[in-house]
């Protein structure tokens, strides 16, 4: 007997992902619904090589005998529409920056924290954590449990994906404009964005840090470990799948080179192309459309008594956003939502 699945946002870029995935990994549901506004509803959206569903709209749909509910529909949607869900006993994954800190909803990556999903149940919601913070956990992982993380100082490479498909939309509009000789227009970002770099993700808070930034911080410690320094500056690049991480690590134990790619070769989740060659390292344009979280560029810091540093790349409409949330509905009924046969 298989599961019942509802994919709220079905119509934006992650939420296109999360049907992708699921019929992928060929996840045990006998009924997958697609939700979205109203003014998408009776659109069509494609779910696996051979089918689609019809939308239906998420504002009426009823919940009660959903198992599990992928929420993608935007923060200020799933404050509405997520809580409903749950009351009428769906488990909801949402993917929002809306639960993230609710101290009674976990914030889990399968790989790092997949413990914590049992704490699903205070609220009937689990939350997804930000896409670049999940690559960056998911690297850090397997050398915190060696030698204990101390500090990390993170510069972002993220797409523009991470901003929905309206800014997707926009790259590609000005890059055409550019090169067309007509007038580049902003709608989606602060400033143009092709054949630019934009130090600004999310607002501005009154630290002079950017949510994205502030996220990064608060997220990797709910995850891994409290007493974790993070201090990130989050950017916007012309790219339009793939988020890269230029990020120095502080350990407290000694770590070398060799030993961090040992334990990167035998963590889940994380694949070492670390060659120091010409193309021997994976950039976002080769990451995108695959699972792994990438690591290349490894070398230690001696400006520091224990350090490395080292780049990372994932495909962030999928291990940082669709990826991660099915993986977590998949350790959710082998745990706790084992149904009868």
């Amino acid at each position: 007997m298989g599961y019942k699945v509802a994919v709220a946002g079905a119509t934006g870029a992650v939420g296109h992902e999360m049907l992708r995935t699921l019929a992928e990994r060929k996840f045990p549901a006998d009924d997958v619904i697609a939700l979205a506004s109203e003014r998408s509803a009776g659109a069509e959206v494609s779910f696996g090589e051979d089918q689609t569903l019809k939308v239906r709209p998420l504002e009426s749909f009823d919940f009660k005998g959903v198992d599990i509910g992928l929420f993608s529909p935007g923060a200020k949607v799933s404050a509405v529409h997520a809580p409903r869900a749950a009351k009428a006993g769906c488990v909801v994954i949402d993917n929002t920056s809306h639960f993230r800190m609710d101290p009674d909803v976990p914030l889990v990556v399968p790989e790092v924290n997949a413990e914590a999903i049992k704490g699903f149940a205070r609220r009937n919601i689990i939350a997804n954590p930000n896409c670049s913070t999940i690559q960056l956990v998911v690297a850090l992982k397997p050398l915190h449990d060696a030698a204990r993380v101390k500090r990390v100082v993170v510069a972002t490479y993220q797409s523009v994906s991470g901003a929905g498909k309206e800014a997707m939309d926009e790259l590609f509009n000005q890059t055409r404009a550019i090169y067309v000789n007509q007038a580049v227009e902003k709608r989606e970002f602060t400033k143009q964005i092709a054949f630019n770099v934009i130090p600004h993700i999310d607002v501005f808070m009154d630290d002079g840090a950017t949510k994205e930034e502030w996220k990064m911080r608060v997220e990797t410690k709910k995850i891994l470990d409290p007493d974790i320094d993070v201090a990130a500056t989050c950017v916007r690049v012309p790219v339009f799948i793939g988020h890269g991480e230029a990020v120095n690590v502080e350990f407290k134990k000694p770590l070398s080179e060799d030993q961090a790619r040992a334990l990167w070769q035998r963590a889940p989740g994380v694949v070492v192309v670390d060659h120091r060659a010409d193309e021997g390292y994976v950039t976002p344009d080769e990451a995108a459309g695959e699972d792994p979280v990438y690591v290349s560029r490894v070398r230690e810091d001696r400006t520091v008594e224990h350090g490395l540093s080292f780049w990372c790349v994932a495909d962030n409409l999928r291990k940082g956003a669709a990826l991660n949330a099915v993986q977590i509905a998949e350790t959710l009924i082998g745990t706790y939502l084992r149904k009868a046969a």
